[in-house]
C-alpha cells in the first residue's frame, strides 16, 4: 500500500513531464520534423522557418502513407526530451534547435534478440548489396552498390539533394532553407518489412505487361523484313517458344551527319525507318503481331531529332525553332520532350510497336539533367515509362538501372555483359541482391553480349535465364554471335530446348510471383536471407536464390567435364522443408549443404514439398496463350501439412488490375496421414478475357504407391506420364467458379 501511494505522489509531482501526449503525425518540434511512415520507417527533416517539403521526389514518390495516431505514442520526458514508440521502435529525441544528429536523437530496435541503438550518423558496414547501373565493359565480379538490407538491421537514404516533382515535372528544391531530409529504415531482422517500407514511401513496383516475362529474341544486326519473319519461323520449326522480337538499331537509317554521336558513329540516334531493309514497317509489325509476337524498338535518344530525319521540319515547326539551328536533346525541358515524343515516337507507336528499349549509354556526356541534380537516366526512365501508359496500357520500361525509385519503371536491362564464366557467376549473385534496392526484374544478355562463342556457357546461361525476369538473348554485331538456341550444336540445342519449354510451362507460377512482388515488394529472384535471415548459411551461399516462394535454384557457373559436360554447384537446403529435384524428383531433406553435380541438360533446381506448383502445358506463346488447362505439380510434404498457393490472373496488358479487375484462385495442399487432398477453390474476381472453364492436370512425382484417387468424391483414373515419370490425374474442363477436390490415397 505504501509503495502504491509513493508511486502516485511521484507521478503527480512529475506532472505532464512523463505522461503520454497527443501529437499529430508528422511530429513538428520547431524547425525539426519527424514523420512516422511505418513502424520501421521514419523521416528526419530540418528546415529553417519550418519550410518543410511535402512535394514528391524521384525516390520519395508517395507521401500519402503516415502511421496513424493509434499506432504510436509520444511521451514527454521533461527538459524538451521526448520518447516516441511504435510497435518496432523506441525513439528518444531532445529538441535542442539543431538538426537531428548523434547527440539529440537515437532509436532503439531489436536485432538478433538484443536491443540495439540506431543513430543517423550513417556509418555503413554490413550492407548486403544491391544493383549497379550497368554491366557494360564488365568482365567479372565488381563491387555492388547498397541495398536497403543490412545485417546491422538499418539503412538510411539521404534525399536532401534530390529535385522535387511539381505538377509532374522536375523542380529544384530550396537548399538554403531545407538542411536535412533523411529516410531511416530501422527493421532489425525483418527484411520483408524493409522492402515493404520501400513501397510505402517510393511506391509499389507496378504490374508488368505479361509478355515482358516471356521469351525474347534480340541481336545487334541489320535484319530485313524477310529475315525478321524467318526468325519467328525458325523458333517454330525448331520447337522453341517466342514472345517478343526486338528490332535493334538497324530499324532506322544511318544517315546522320551532325551530332555528338557515340562509339565512333553519329547514327546511334535515329527515328526514320530504313525502308531499304524494311520497306513497309506497318505491314511487318502487323505480320509479327498476327503470329502472336510483340515488337520492341531500340532507341538511343541522346542526339534528338536532327535535319536528316523525315519528321524534322514538323518537329522544328512545333518547337517554333529555326530549322537551320538544330536543337540539342533536352530531357529537362517539358515542351521539348512533349514535342520529341509526338514526332519521334507516336507515329511509330501508331504503326503498332509495343514498347521501346531505352538503350541510354551517354551518361559520360550528359550525366545530369541540365539545370537539375537528377541524373539523366533517372528522369528519362520516368518520362519514357509515362509515355508507354498513354493508351491505357501498363507502362513498359526497358532501360538501365537509375537508382532509388527506379523500381517504378520495370524492367531493367543489365547492359553489355562479357561472355565468360566469371560474369555469369556474378550475374547470379547480382540478380538476387538487386531486389534489395527494388531492382526486381533484370533482363540479361543471355550468353553474353560479346566474346568468343562458347556453346556450353550459353546453355548454362540459358538455365539461369530461364529463372530470371525474362528469357532474353542478345549479342553484338559479330557474324559469329547469334543466340538463336538451335545454332549451337545438337547437344546444346536439346539442352536449351528443355529450358525454354520449362520457362513456357512455368508461366502461371512466374506471373503469380510477379503479382506477389507487386503486392509485397519481395523480389522475384531473392537472396536466401530474405526468407531465412536467422540462418548463417543464408548469407554464405550467394550462388543460389529463391525464385518466387517455392523454387530454389543454384545455376551452374563453371565448365563441365566429360561427354555429358558434368559440372556442380553447392546448394544449401534450408531446414524446415523438404525439397525435390525438378528434373529427377529426388528428395532432399532441409538442413544440409550438398554439392550437386549435373549434366548439361539439367541444373540444381528444387521444388518445395507440400505446395501446389501452378504450371501450364507447353505453348510456343507462353505469355499470351489462355490458361485453359492448369497443370499442378505436387511434391509431398514430409508430414502433415496445410498450405495454400494463390494463382493470379489478369488481362496481362492494361491497368485494369489497379481497379480490381483480376482473379485469384487458391490452390490448397493438405496432407493428413496417408491422405493428400488438393483443393482448387472457386476463382475470385474477373477481368476482360478470363476463361470461364478450365481443365486440370495433376502431376504427382515422388508420391510413392497411390492406391486410388477421388475427384469430388468420385473415383478417378490414374494415368502415367512416361516422360515426366510420374502418375497424373486429368480433370475435364470445369466452371472456374466451382470448387474441385482431389483426394489421393496412398
Amino acid at each position: 500500500m505504501k509503495k502504491t501511494i509513493l508511486a502516485l505522489l511521484i507521478a503527480m509531482c512529475c506532472g505532464l513531464s512523463a505522461r503520454a501526449q497527443d501529437f499529430e503525425n508528422p511530429l513538428v518540434f520547431g524547425e525539426n520534423r519527424l514523420t512516422l511512415i511505418t513502424p520501421t520507417l521514419f523521416r528526419l527533416e530540418f528546415a529553417h522557418d519550418g519550410k518543410f517539403i511535402d512535394a514528391p521526389t524521384y525516390f520519395a514518390y508517395d507521401r500519402s502513407n503516415l502511421l496513424p495516431a493509434t499506432e504510436f505514442k509520444v511521451r514527454a520526458l521533461g527538459d524538451n526530451r521526448y520518447e516516441i514508440t511504435t510497435s518496432a521502435l523506441r525513439i528518444v529525441y531532445e529538441h535542442d534547435g539543431f538538426p537531428f544528429g548523434l547527440h539529440n536523437f537515437a532509436a532503439y530496435y531489436t536485432l538478433n534478440g538484443k536491443e540495439k541503438k540506431f543513430t543517423n550518423r550513417c556509418i555503413f558496414r554490413n550492407n548486403l548489396g544491391g544493383p549497379i547501373e550497368t554491366l557494360d565493359r564488365v568482365t567479372g565480379e565488381i563491387p555492388m552498390h547498397d541495398g536497403l538490407l543490412s545485417r546491422d538491421g538499418w539503412y538510411v537514404i539521404d534525399d536532401e539533394r534530390s529535385d522535387l516533382l511539381i505538377d509532374g515535372w522536375l523542380a529544384p528544391r530550396d537548399t538554403k532553407s531545407h538542411v536535412q531530409d533523411q529516410y531511416c529504415f530501422v527493421y532489425g531482422n525483418d527484411y520483408r518489412a524493409a522492402l515493404a517500407d520501400l513501397g510505402a514511401i517510393s511506391g509499389h513496383v507496378p504490374m508488368t505487361r505479361k509478355y515482358i516475362h516471356g521469351v525474347w529474341y534480340c541481336r545487334y544486326w541489320d535484319y530485313t523484313s524477310e529475315e525478321f519473319l524467318s526468325i519467328i519461323d525458325g523458333y517454330e520449326e525448331n520447337d522453341f517458344p517466342l514472345d517478343n522480337l526486338v528490332f535493334d538499331m538497324g530499324w532506322h537509317t544511318y544517315d546522320a551527319q551532325i551530332g555528338t554521336g557515340h562509339a565512333g558513329s553519329r547514327s546511334w540516334t535515329g527515328y526514320t525507318w530504313d525502308r531499304t531493309r524494311i520497306p513497309d514497317p506497318g505491314a511487318l509489325i502487323a505480320e509479327v503481331h498476327r503470329r502472336g509476337v510483340t515488337v520492341s524498338l531500340n532507341d538511343h535518344p541522346h542526339d534528338g531529332i536532327r535535319p536528316h530525319e523525315e519528321m524534322y521540319a514538323d518537329f522544328m515547326a512545333d518547337m517554333g525553332a529555326d530549322p537551320s539551328k538544330p536543337l540539342l536533346f533536352d530531357v529537362g525541358d517539358r515542351k521539348y520532350m512533349e514535342t520529341f515524343f509526338k514526332h519521334a515516337h507516336h507515329s511509330t507507336e501508331d504503326l503498332g510497336i509495343d514498347f521501346w528499349w531505352l538503350d541510354w549509354q551517354q551518361n559520360y556526356l550528359y550525366p545530369e539533367v541540365r539545370g537539375y541534380r537528377s541524373t539523366t537516366l533517372q528522369w528519362i526512365n520516368e518520362l519514357y515509362y509515362r509515355e508507354t501508359e498513354r493508351k491505357g496500357l501498363r507502362g513498359a520500361g526497358y532501360s538501365r538501372w537509375a537508382g532509388w525509385g527506379d523500381h517504378r519503371h520495370p524492367i531493367q536491362f543489365s547492359g553489355d555483359a562479357q561472355a565468360n564464366w566469371e560474369l555469369l557467376a556474378f550475374e547470379v549473385k547480382l540478380t538476387a541482391a538487386s531486389g534489395n534496392a527494388g531492382c526486381y526484374y533484370w533482363a540479361h544478355d543471355i550468353g553474353g553480349f560479346r566474346g568468343a562463342p562458347n556453346p556450353e556457357l550459353t546453355v548454362r546461361w540459358t538455365q539461369f535465364g530461364a529463372l530470371s525476369a525474362a528469357l532474353r538473348v542478345h549479342s553484338t554485331k559479330d557474324a559469329r554471335l547469334d543466340r538463336r538456341p538451335w545454332l549451337s550444336g545438337e547437344r546444346e540445342t536439346v539442352a536449351m530446348r528443355r529450358m525454354y519449354h520449362m520457362r513456357s510451362e512455368l508461366m502461371p507460377y512466374i506471373y503469380s510471383s510477379v503479382w506477389q512482388t507487386h503486392s509485397t515488394m519481395v523480389p522475384l529472384n531473392r537472396p536466401m536471407y530474405i526468407d531465412y535471415g536467422h540462418e548463417k548459411p543464408a548469407y554464405e551461399n550467394p550462388q543460389e536464390f529463391l525464385f518466387g516462394d517455392n523454387l530454389l535454384a543454384a545455376p551452374i557457373t563453371s565448365p563441365g567435364e566429360g561427354e555429358e559436360r558434368i559440372a556442380s554447384q553447392q546448394v544449401w537446403f534450408p531446414a524446415g522443408d523438404v525439397w525435390y529435384d525438378f528434373f529427377t524428383h529426388e528428395r532432399v531433406d532441409g538442413g544440409q549443404v550438398r554439392r550437386i553435380a549435373k549434366p548439361l541438360y539439367e541444373f540444381p533446381l528444387y521444388v518445395r514439398g507440400g505446395w501446389v506448383l501452378p504450371m501450364q502445358p507447353y505453348t510456343p506463346r507462353p505469355a499470351s496463350t489462355p490458361l485453359t488447362t492448369l497443370v499442378m505439380r505436387v511434391y509431398p510434404a514430409s508430414g502433415d501439412a496445410d498450405n495454400t498457393y494463390t494463382l493470379y490472373e489478369d488481362d496481362g496488358l492494361t491497368r485494369d488490375y489497379e481497379r480490381g479487375l483480376y482473379a485469384t484462385t487458391e490452390l490448397n495442399y493438405r496432407r493428413q496421414g496417408e491422405v493428400t487432398t488438393i483443393t482448387i477453390r472457386p476463382a475470385s474476381g474477373s477481368y476482360e478475357g478470363q476463361v470461364p472453364q478450365r481443365a486440370y492436370r495433376l502431376q504427382l512425382p515422388a508420391m510413392g504407391e497411390i492406391r486410388r484417387v477421388k475427384v469430388n468424391g468420385r473415383a478417378a483414373r490414374i494415368s502415367y506420364d512416361t516422360q515426366l515419370e510420374c502418375p497424373t490425374v486429368e480433370v475435364p474442363a470445369t466452371d472456374i467458379r466451382k470448387e474441385i477436390r482431389i483426394e489421393i490415397f496412398g
